[in-house]
């Protein structure tokens, strides 16, 4: 698995590892496909869905 950031762009996620999608989905980020995801980070997009960012590193951290 590629090393996660939280400031990688929620597409790049995606393209570099697509197993994080069920993961975003489950917290309530359901328009990964949306033109806003290929810019936004993951930081932002948690702050925009009221998610804590360290939470949700921690559940991509568990795919490795």
């Amino acid at each position: 698995m590629a090393q996660i950031t939280k400031d990688m762009t929620i597409g790049e996620i995606l393209r570099t590892t697509p197993d994080v999608a069920p993961i975003l989905m489950n917290a309530g980020m359901h328009c990964l496909g949306c033109p806003s995801a290929q810019g936004e980070s993951l930081e932002e997009a948690a702050m925009v869905h009221g998610l804590d960012i360290d939470s949700l590193m921690e559940e991509i951290g568990k795919l490795a």
